[in-house]
């Protein structure tokens, strides 16, 4: 390591000492660490620190219940738009977290796998967001994930348009 990356190593390691120890010291140490760009309206976070000793807990992907149970269930119709299909997914991981007795708030990383809508010819994340914005940000939940979106050719649900796949962080143990 060369003297200059050496010195850049510690001055980094001695800022984020100082940054825990002046966040409130052993208290900040058991809380998960989101750092968000105050310049930024964009409701991610710009990177997260887990504490040690916190459990993660890894939740398979999911796409949304279907909102018309007449229609054929590996269609569009059955699912509804991108928006629809996006609170609908984060409604099962909120459950689903919840019998974890874990939050949205646990949530630290977030990967979208967007398929094209056929009516837009490309991927909704507008509606998205306009769902995701719901969960995330807000008063009652402020705290924000990281998070990636990607498009994909298909899901496994040719109705789908998204799967949302969650890492959450248990820093309490009941």
């Amino acid at each position: 390591m060369s003297f200059s990356a050496r010195n850049a190593f510690f001055a980094l390691a001695f800022a984020g000492a100082v940054s825990v120890s002046g966040a409130g010291g052993a208290a900040a140490a058991d809380a998960v660490l989101r750092h968000v760009d105050p310049a930024s309206h964009f409701p991610i976070a710009q990177a997260i620190e887990v504490p040690p000793g916190a459990t993660t807990v890894y939740l398979s992907g999911m796409g949304s219940a279907p909102v018309d149970k007449s229609a054929d269930p590996h269609s569009l119709a059955a699912y509804g738009d991108t928006e629809t299909q996006t609170r609908g997914a984060l409604e099962k991981i909120q459950e689903q977290l919840s019998k974890l007795s874990l939050t949205m708030g646990s949530i630290v990383q977030m990967h979208m796998y967007m398929a094209a809508d056929p009516k837009l010819g490309k991927i909704d994340f507008a509606g998205m967001m306009k769902a995701y914005s719901q969960f995330f940000g807000t008063k009652a939940q402020p705290n924000l994930p990281v998070r990636s979106a990607f498009e994909v050719a298909h899901l496994a649900n040719p109705g789908w348009l998204i799967e949302i796949e969650v890492t959450a962080v248990r820093t309490t143990h009941p």
